[in-house]
């Protein structure tokens, strides 16, 4: 693989590859969950994606129930929550692991030494800016938040 958009990811619909169809965009990959105090990162999330998609930037969810357990539900659930609740319409993937043995290749290759910002991930609602290129740029802890000053000028930098 080699880069961010060659990695097979099935979407949360069961799309079988939902990085292809991104290839090209300036993408914030998130890995998300619906019963975290950081859930409300959501509308931020979703704000980005409406004003920026004409600009070829794409907010990428990643479900995961590793903390906590706080994604639960099947992909259905997931999906229906998020479009009712906060109106998502940026693409989710299926449900995976970001840390561990069972680690989804698109997670070991953000946080790989050669290929992304190496350490495991700490809580829901981490962030990775990656380029049109599928280079990760930029890593964002869980607590900051998507219309952070830093993150915007990232964004605006990386299009």
């Amino acid at each position: 693989m080699s880069n961010f958009y060659d990695i097979a990811v099935r979407g949360i619909d069961g799309a079988p590859d939902l990085l292809g169809a991104l290839r090209g965009r300036v993408a914030l990959a998130v890995n998300v969950a619906s019963r975290c105090g950081l859930t409300p990162q959501y509308t931020a999330l979703e704000q980005l994606q409406r004003e920026l998609a004409a600009e070829r930037f794409t907010v990428i969810g990643f479900p995961c129930n590793q903390f906590g357990a706080q994604e639960p539900g099947t992909e259905a659930d997931i999906a229906t929550f998020c479009s009712t609740t906060y109106g998502v319409s940026f693409p989710l993937s299926a449900k995976l692991e970001v840390n561990g043995a069972n680690r989804h290749p698109v997670y070991r290759y953000l946080t790989a030494v050669d290929t992304g910002i190496p350490g495991e991930i700490s809580w829901n609602f981490e962030k990775f800016l990656v380029g049109r290129d599928g280079r990760v740029l930029k890593r964002y802890p869980p607590e900051t938040k998507p219309q952070d000053s830093g993150v915007l000028e990232d964004i605006a930098a990386a299009l």
